[in-house]
């Protein structure tokens, strides 16, 4: 007689799977693995390419260069937001890069600018996005993100993954612990995923009311969407048409390429400022705190780019010795004319393109009250009136409008037929607003070439107190130098330190 032995298929099921997973990840890891290695396995530069590269990096007017070709590559306009974008990925190779957050309105040009310096940076190096689940972060292989660039193209696309990021951006690495079936026994286990950093975060938006964790960790960039603009790009693309802008097109190979190499010259090396005890900034909340890291980052970028113009130092320390470059008076100034714009978005309550409407609403207030004989307070306007100066589309403004309320800028008013609304503008714009609010001094006795650079470019007032001092003289300079005006980096290029 044949007896029928029972089989508890689930059981087996529940193992086959479990191989079958276990087959997988290791696939997935030897995949992983592979792509790191095949990445790393780039094409050799030859002697030229390397001689030419090298001489990029020790070119006195280094970031004069890098404007100059980032303009080639078809961004016009935007010197700070392009050399801070650029100086932001050269600082993935620190111990704590940068990150960046591109924020404007739709058609900006704000995906142009980051993919124009994107295209800079060696394809190893690099990873990109266009969006990333909520776990995703957590499964990208222990070491494959370290020093890297991670790039995603809307910051929309990264909200399910937000935490991920402000971890991997605070403290350097993450680590997940995730069940899964062992693949001989079939029972649940805990298996750990971690993933190494640091890394260099590169973000674009259009979205106003942005994560806030997130945000404060990021340096804030701000599109110029004036009138001037938009026709210097539409004169740009027709130029792109012709047999020029042809030529140009090939000759943007030879750009990245070029700049390409000179990124793989560029080796991580402790940076040493000799004239940070020096320095000053604002204190007056605790957001100060990170926006100060983000200031000194920058400096540290500054050095690590001119680190073959500059002298390899060495100092013995124990059993060890440790191999440094110093950051220059220079490195600084720059670094103040490249934050001073910048930190009116990060301690600024209104997003960028909200405080741009409040001064083409103030502007024509103003205006208006001239012509009308009548005092601010018992001026009302519409909202039509609003994008007829503005040039906004109406969902733009409505959010804008929305925001202006909440923070009490303008107050709402039922409109003469009962269904509409009035505005009536509450802010008054003072001579001390427009001043910088937060501290960079450069250190004394910065000396000029005159042979050099032609001019001697303005030094910035000492505009705060220290950190941790008074806040009595933290109002000054000229709100001149705080509105527009391009640093002259060429010019910043040529300087030196006296003796």
């Amino acid at each position: 007689m044949c007896v029928l032995k029972s089989v508890d298929t689930s059981a087996v099921l529940n193992q086959d799977v479990g191989r079958l997973l276990l087959k997988l990840e290791t696939l997935q890891d030897a995949r992983l693995t592979k792509t790191h290695e095949d990445a790393e396995k780039i094409n050799p530069m030859s002697a030229a390419e390397e001689a030419e590269a090298l001489a990029l990096l020790q070119d006195k007017n280094l970031t004069a260069r890098i404007l100059a070709d980032v303009k080639r590559m078809g961004i016009m306009g935007e010197e700070n937001n392009s050399l801070v974008a650029y100086l932001a990925c050269v600082s993935r190779l620190l111990a704590a890069p940068l990150a960046i957050m591109i924020q404007s309105t739709s058609a900006a040009g704000k995906s142009a600018l980051m993919q124009a310096i994107l295209n800079l940076m060696p394809a190893e190096q690099l990873t990109q996005y266009s969006a990333m689940t909520g776990q995703s972060v957590f499964y990208l292989g222990d070491n494959n993100l370290q020093h890297t660039i991670l790039a995603i193209a809307e910051e929309e696309g990264a909200q399910q993954a937000s935490y991920a990021l402000k971890l991997l951006q605070s403290d350097g690495e993450l680590s997940i612990a995730s069940t899964g079936k062992d693949a001989q026994t079939g029972r649940m286990i805990t298996h750990e995923y971690k993933v190494q950093g640091p890394v260099m975060l590169f973000l674009t938006t259009t979205a106003i009311d942005i994560d806030e964790e997130l945000l404060n960790r990021c340096l804030v960039l701000s599109v110029d969407e004036s009138q001037s603009q938009t026709q210097a790009i539409h004169a740009m693309q027709r130029e792109a048409e012709t047999l020029k802008g042809l030529l140009g097109k090939q000759s943007k190979t030879d750009i990245k390429t070029l700049h390409q190499n000179a990124q793989r010259l560029l080796k991580p090396i402790a940076v040493v400022n000799p004239f940070a005890e020096q320095l000053t900034f604002l204190s007056h909340s605790t957001r100060t705190r990170r926006d100060h890291m983000k200031y000194l980052t920058l400096i540290k970028s500054i050095t690590l780019l001119h680190q073959h113009q500059r002298e390899h130092k060495t100092v013995e320390h124990g059993n060890n010795s440790l191999t440094y470059i110093e950051t220059t008076k220079a490195d600084i100034q720059l670094a103040n004319d490249l934050m001073q714009p910048l930190m009116g978005n990060s301690i600024d309550e209104l997003p960028p393109q909200t405080r741009k409407l409040l001064h083409t609403i103030t502007t024509l207030v103003q205006r208006l009250c001239e012509a009308q004989q009548v005092a601010q307070c018992e001026l009302r306007f519409s909202r039509k009136t609003i994008r007829e100066q503005s040039g906004l589309g109406n969902t733009q403004l409505k959010v804008h409008c929305q925001r202006l309320v909440e923070m009490e800028y303008l107050l709402v008013h039922r409109g003469r037929r009962g269904q509409s609304y009035e505005y009536e503008l509450l802010y008054t714009p003072n001579a001390e607003q427009n001043t910088a609010v937060f501290g960079l001094k450069i250190p004394e006795n910065v000396a000029y070439d005159k042979k050099k650079s032609g001019q001697k470019p303005s030094l910035r007032p000492l505009v705060g107190a220290k950190s941790g001092g008074s806040r009595g003289n933290e109002i000054g300079g000229n709100p001149k130098q705080n509105n527009g005006v391009a640093p002259k980096f060429a010019a910043l290029s040529d300087m030196h330190i006296s003796g």
